[in-house]
């Protein structure tokens, strides 16, 4: 596995970082270390473009085993993780991050306004309330401070997470059929930790909101012009893949 700190760089957006970001995430399985170090250095060069991070208070939010926060941590971000799965601290067969805390998403252990940037990638499909949970991100950021939320949308071709793109003819169809193919049960189940999230309910949402500002809403992944998929109603539900979405905290 290649050391972040030596990957070549990536241009956001380009045809060459979205094919690397492809590779990786099909190859997830293999190795799942290079796979989420790439990806944890693009979302970290994402928020660089608002935000310097060198000496900066990030919280990452449903950060799992560590990846993202590590990468903070590596540009000089005072950084601090919550996961509420104990066992997903230590998935991949990594120790536990350092200084990691159990805790639901919807009640962080911390004070309104402490974070320079609040961060969550691709955990808002996984959470039954994705307002209540927007809003807990909302109050621990400072006003004028950054919020980088992304999520993979129900009707994209990996909306049904491991069982995709089979969840198209159905949830409980989609599952089962991947529980036929492999032979061992899936991770995801609908309703009790995948939740159908769309790209359209979700803009009018934060739009509407008075809190925040929409600095910007785009494909995550896409190789050029990322921020049109997003804005072509039914069309990006589907060709959107995962909306990334940067908010700003109004003072």
């Amino acid at each position: 596995m290649k050391d972040a700190g030596h990957l070549p760089p990536l241009r956001d957006p380009s045809f060459r970082r979205s094919a690397a970001l492809l590779r990786a995430f099909l190859n997830e399985q293999q190795d799942p270390e290079h796979c989420y170090t790439l990806l944890a250095r693009d979302a970290a060069d994402q928020v660089q473009r608002y935000v310097p991070l060198k000496g900066r208070v990030v919280v990452d939010v449903g950060g799992g085993p560590g990846y993202f926060a590590r990468e903070f941590r590596r540009r000089g971000a005072e950084t601090y993780l919550f996961e509420p799965d104990s066992h997903e601290l230590t998935l991949h067969g990594r120790r536990a991050p350092e200084g990691a805390v159990v805790a639901d998403g919807y009640l962080l252990p911390l004070a309104e306004g402490v974070a320079d940037v609040c961060f969550s990638s691709n955990v808002l499909e996984h959470v039954a309330d994705p307002q209540t949970f927007l809003s807990e991100m909302v109050r621990v950021t400072r006003p004028g401070g950054l919020i980088y939320v992304s999520f993979t949308n129900w009707f994209s071709p990996w909306g049904g997470h491991e069982w995709a793109p089979w969840h198209y003819l159905g949830a409980d169809r989609g599952r089962r059929r991947f529980e036929r193919r492999t032979g061992r049960p899936a991770k995801h189940t609908v309703g009790e930790n995948l939740f159908p999230i769309h790209v359209g309910t979700t803009l009018r949402r934060v739009r509407a909101r008075e809190d925040i500002q929409v600095v910007s809403a785009r494909a995550r992944y896409w190789p050029v012009l990322p921020t049109l998929a997003p804005r072509i109603p039914v069309l990006r539900e589907v060709v959107t893949w995962n909306l990334l979405l940067i908010l700003r905290r109004c003072p």
